[in-house]
């Protein structure tokens, strides 16, 4: 269980425990977006800290790798900025991913944060691709960007999308997600059928979509650090105690996908159909 002196992520409960627990498993993306409101350069930089955490609970924020990241000065995280440019400029991003490929030099992994990705027009981003589609396996990209529209498909396709909590969210999103998470404890393969059915008959776009699936998924993995043992709330303890380790583990997974489909399959029937078979097998 995280103690009081661990870092965690501004008015981020959810998310903060969804790092950890995929720290915990040894899932961190290679390419993450961090979206939404809050601070994301933070947020990028709690990421870089369980990337590179060398104790328990990553990140500890008690072992030397831990505290050089967050005071901004381990060697192998690098903010990816271009002050005499309005943009970041190609020759930045060139350099960049020459260095990627460079072994670290004292961490398990090099992080690259890009923290206003409003700064990477679509030339820009090409330079990109290639590294963050079959890069070293040490090199880890982070992308904050208000809204992860403004990054190119072929990048989001490839990153894991985690959006910080926005300022105002609709209670429907929220009900709607509460009653996903309740469905997968149930385990009534027919209700979860009608919930999709209901979610494709309501005419969802495809971010209203993925804003239920990124919801779900942050109630399930909150539910699941629950098991371990973290604090949480009324509705992850419930969670916790209905579903178990191993249904919400499979759940978060299936959750994941279908959260990151939503970033590049448009036809939202096809997508609750497949949830929905995914979901009750």
């Amino acid at each position: 269980m995280p103690g009081p002196d661990r870092p965690t992520i501004a008015n981020e409960p959810r998310l903060t425990e969804r790092v950890r627990e995929t720290a915990r498993r040894g899932a961190l993306s290679h390419a993450i977006i961090l979206s939404g409101q809050g601070d994301l350069s933070a947020a990028a930089r709690f990421v870089a800290a369980a990337l590179e955490c060398e104790g328990d609970g990553p990140p500890c924020g008690q072992c030397g790798p831990c505290r050089k990241v967050l005071r901004d000065i381990h060697p192998d995280v690098a903010t990816v900025a271009d002050p005499e440019h309005k943009n970041i400029s190609v020759d930045v991003l060139r350099r960049t991913v020459a260095d990627a490929y460079i072994l670290p030099n004292e961490g398990r992994r090099k992080v690259y944060i890009f923290p206003d990705c409003d700064l990477l027009d679509p030339k820009a981003q090409n330079v990109l691709l290639k590294v963050v589609e079959e890069g070293p396996p040490h090199a880890a990209f982070l992308f904050c960007a208000r809204n992860s529209a403004v990054l190119l498909p072929t990048i989001r396709s490839r990153a894991v999308e985690w959006k910080l909590s926005a300022e105002e969210e609709t209670a429907e999103t929220d009900d709607r997600a509460k009653q996903l998470c309740e469905l997968l404890c149930g385990g009534k393969a027919a209700d979860i059928v009608s919930f999709c059915t209901e979610l494709e008959n309501s005419k969802l776009d495809r971010d209203a979509l993925q804003g239920i699936l990124s919801d779900a998924r942050d109630l399930a993995v909150a539910g699941l650090a629950a098991t371990y043992g973290a604090a949480g709330d009324g509705f992850s303890r419930r969670l916790a105690e209905k579903a178990g380790r191993r249904r919400l583990a499979a759940s978060v997974e299936i959750l994941e996908r279908f959260t990151r489909e939503c970033q590049y399959n448009i036809n939202v029937g096809q997508l609750t159909g497949a949830l929905a078979v995914a979901l009750t097998g």
